[in-house]
């Protein structure tokens, strides 16, 4: 049996504890030690490098983060391991640096990104996560990932990130609705779905929600979304700020 507890209850800081002033950039170590002295479970983001490297980052091209135009897919891990994220000192880590400095001691909620290799990314995510002993969830926005893992590791807590994508000039007005009605949870049968927090409350989240599926959010950044999605669901991811429930 699956327990999704923490996922509804803990405070969950949005990628580490990272700062709006970016001193303490998103998605690095510092960010993660920072959750990890205020309890906090973390969220963060992996994709994977050319050579089956699991990193922790969100994007895919690190122009935003280390002002170096390179895409992850393209690149070794050796090729960017030195490279400053922002004005820091630090670096991008490996997934398994990540749980080197965890090591239990709070939940992972970890968002696999869908824009590089996926099969790679997948078969490299569960090879540095063998021996991993503390808790930890998957969530993806592609429905693809969420399958893959329900296909062949069931037992690993896995989440549908979605939202209304009205920004997406990409996204075909269908496939747009299929996302936000959550209509390839029928097959993907996720635990939970992370939904934008933008777009709640809404219809498609209240109704999955009755029938009794995990509902958070992303990301409330003061008390006031905090409360509201918790009001309404059941937790939400955060980030900007320290929660503090009504």
């Amino acid at each position: 049996m699956k327990d999704l507890t923490w996922i509804k209850e803990k405070y969950i800081a949005h990628r580490g504890f990272h700062s709006l002033d970016k001193s303490i950039p998103e998605n690095t170590l510092i960010a993660f030690k920072k959750a990890i002295d205020y309890r906090y479970g973390i969220e963060l983001d992996v994709n994977v490098t050319k050579d089956g490297q699991v990193v922790a980052f969100h994007d895919i091209n690190l122009n935003r983060m280390c002002k170096v135009d390179a895409y992850l897919y393209d690149v070794n891990y050796d090729q960017i391991k030195d490279i400053n994220i922002l004005n820091t000192n630090e670096k991008i880590p490996l997934l398994t640096d990540v749980l080197e400095l965890v090591e239990g001691k709070v939940p992972l909620l970890i968002e696999l990104k869908p824009r590089g290799d996926k099969r790679l990314l997948c078969e490299s995510f569960i090879k540095a996560m063998t021996s991993y002993k503390g808790p930890y969830a998957i969530h993806s926005f592609s429905p693809w990932i969420v399958h893959w893992f329900k296909k062949n590791h069931p037992h690993i807590i896995r989440g549908q990130i979605t939202e209304f994508f009205k920004n997406d000039d990409k996204m075909s007005p269908f496939s747009k609705y299929l996302m936000k009605s959550m209509f390839f949870n029928r097959f993907t049968k996720p635990d939970f779905v992370n939904y934008g927090i933008k777009d709640l409350p809404n219809k498609y989240a209240t109704k999955a929600y009755e029938k009794g599926l995990c509902i958070i959010s992303y990301c409330a950044r003061n008390n006031l979304e905090f409360n509201m999605v918790k009001k309404h669901y059941d937790n939400a991811v955060f980030e900007f700020f320290r929660p503090e429930t009504e």
